[in-house]
């Protein structure tokens, strides 16, 4: 969903999923802090103020662990919060 263009994405990258709720809410879970956005949107804000490479390349592998094992699919973060 982010657009190739770089200077029409700026500082996020945005996936849609249709579980979208329930992986954010399990990357949370394992301190990847992502923004969910209804319907479908998991998003992830970057800013190389507070971020390194490291806490990027981290990231991604705990959203490759969460998407590979499913561990969204547990029951729990199906619960609707009235924050993500």
């Amino acid at each position: 969903m982010t657009p190739l263009e770089h200077a029409k994405r700026g500082s996020q990258v945005a996936l849609r999923h249709p579980e979208g709720y329930a992986i954010i809410q399990a990357l949370i879970e394992n301190r990847v802090i992502g923004d969910f956005r209804a319907p479908d949107i998991c998003r992830f804000g970057f800013t190389p103020l507070y971020l390194r490479f490291v806490d990027v390349f981290d990231a991604v592998e705990r959203i490759a662990g969460v998407m590979e094992t499913e561990s969204f699919r547990d029951q729990r973060y199906a619960v609707r919060n009235a924050v993500t």
